[in-house]
Formats: structure tokens, sequence, C-alpha cells
């Protein structure tokens, strides 16, 4: 995997505590008026998480946090592991605790879920598309405000990978950076005068004029913008031959496809940057089933 692709860890417990008690807070609001009007106080159940449709699941840790910041002596035990391909009707996990917390838990759970394996599911869809080759399927920042960090997790449980975390995290010079400062060449030069000598500049080219000031003005990586598939393969060959250690991407009207994937691969790039692959994956259907009512604490003692 290229260099600059993001290895940032799984999950960060302070921030994904903080994230989920808010996402509790805004669905459960001043109290589950529901459960608490049909639940009796101290009743036990037991549950099972369940799929509708085949995927690869992500985001297992973040459920078990949701139903375990409203019951910390639940039981979760997990049926698959973490980036697992699943068949629809398989059980993902089992369940065991208060039935009030369940139920009151059970809609943002199920929400960061759906969400994180959606993504993986479509992500695993995008990289197999272009197994066999050099390129790398990678996501954008076109994520969800505030759930980044796991959106990105999520690519990479499906086997994609992360470009830029964030605007700290690397240098790409785009089209508006280019038009402020007056050109390709300056703004390269900008860039390599602040940048640390270990870090890499890449710029987004729209033709090949910039191709060309690109490779001359020494930038390290190249992305090829909303090319056509012949220009970008010329382009592609042109770089390779006047500067065979620059890193190439191609970005800008490629969706999800896997034939689009694979002829656009089949060019020779390295990374192959989709925003679709947070901004447009499909839910994954999952759904928490009862199985069982346990007799409450009073109950047992009557």
């Amino acid at each position: 995997m290229p260099e600059e692709l993001s290895a940032a860890p799984a999950f960060d417990p302070v921030f994904d505590h903080e994230l989920v008690r808010r996402a509790l807070a805004e669905d459960i609001g001043r109290g589950d008026m529901t459960t608490e009007a049909t639940i009796p106080q101290g009743t036990c159940a037991t549950a099972r998480i369940v799929t509708r449709e085949a995927g690869v699941v992500a985001g297992l840790p973040i459920v078990e946090l949701a139903f375990r910041l409203l019951d910390p002596n639940l039981r979760f035990d997990s049926a698959v592991r973490e980036g697992a391909h699943v068949e629809a009707g398989a059980t993902l996990a089992s369940l065991s605790g208060d039935a009030r917390a369940l139920l009151s838990a059970e809609r943002t759970a199920l929400n960061f879920l759906g969400r994180l394996s959606g993504i993986a599911t479509l992500a695993a869809r995008c990289a197999a598309a272009v197994a066999g080759t050099r390129a790398t399927v990678v996501d954008t920042r076109k994520t969800t405000p505030g759930l980044r960090a796991l959106e990105k997790y999520a690519v990479r449980i499906g086997g994609a990978g992360n470009h830029r975390s964030g605007l700290d995290d690397g240098i790409l010079i785009k089209d508006n950076h280019i038009a402020a400062v007056g050109g390709v060449r300056q703004a390269i030069a900008s860039a390599r005068a602040h940048a640390p000598h270990l870090l890499r500049v890449e710029v987004e080219c729209d033709d090949e004029t910039q191709v060309c000031d690109a490779v001359e003005a020494g930038a390290e990586a190249i992305l090829l913008d909303n090319m056509p598939l012949d220009r970008l393969r010329q382009n592609v060959e042109w770089i390779r031959t006047h500067a065979p250690r620059t890193l190439i991407e191609a970005s800008g009207g490629i969706g999800s496809d896997p034939e689009q994937l694979a002829a656009v691969a089949a060019t020779g790039v390295d990374l192959i940057s989709l925003g679709a692959l947070t901004h447009s994956a499909p839910n994954f259907d999952v759904s928490l089933e009862f199985k069982t009512r346990r007799a409450s604490t009073a109950e047992g003692r009557a």
C-alpha cells in the first residue's frame, strides 16, 4: 500500500465514547417514553443482531459500546469477526442484559452498524474490481461530519485504503490553490518551501500543460482529475516516461461501478480516489431480534 495512505488506529476510545454518548443522547433525549411505559424496571432479556443481506461487517465494537453505555453489565458475544463476509440471515452478535437498555440503545447501535457495514461492503466490492492491478482504491474527505474516523475505518475493513484523514495530514494542491497563487509551478514551489522535507507534495492537474508543469516543478504525486480514459492513459504513460517515481492518482467522475474501476486501473494509475465510498454507500440492513424475556430481579424473589 502506498506510504501516504493513512494508518490511523481503528478506534480512539475517548473520542468514540463521547461520539456514541452524543448519538444516544440525540435519540433518547429526556427518556425513552415507549420503553419506560411498557417494560418493567429490572426486566432482563436476550437478543441477537441479524443481517438481512450479504456483505462485510464493520462496527461491532461501536455497537457493543452503545449498548454497554446504557448497561455496564451487558453480555455481548460477537458471532463473527470484524470484517467478515456474511450471508443474509447471519447472526452477528448475541446480547444479554437489561431489556430497557437493549431497546433504548437499539436504533443508535444499528445505525452505526448499518452505516459502517454499508461502507465496508462497498469498499470490498471496489477493491475486488481492481485486484491484480497496481491500483489501490482510496476514499476522500467527503465523509459525514463528525464520523470521518469511523467511516475511514470502515473503508479499511472493507479492503480499500484511506487518503488524507484531514487537511493537516498531507499537502494536496487543488485547482483553487492553483488559481489563488497563479499557477502549478508557483503553488508547488510555495508548498515545497514550507513543507517538511519528508512530506510528499501532490498536485491536482486538469490538463497536459499542468501535468508537464507539475513534473518539471518536482511534484512527488500527481492527481489526474476528471480525465476520460484515453487522456488518462496518455498522461500516465507520459509521467511514467519522464518521472517514473511519481505517484499517480485518478479522481473525479469515477463511480463505484466495477467495470469502470477496472478500466481506470488498467491505465496504470497507483490510486483511484472515490468520494462514493463514503458519501454514497447504501445502508446495510440489520435488525435486533429479542429471543427471550427473563424474569426481573423482583420477579425472581417472588
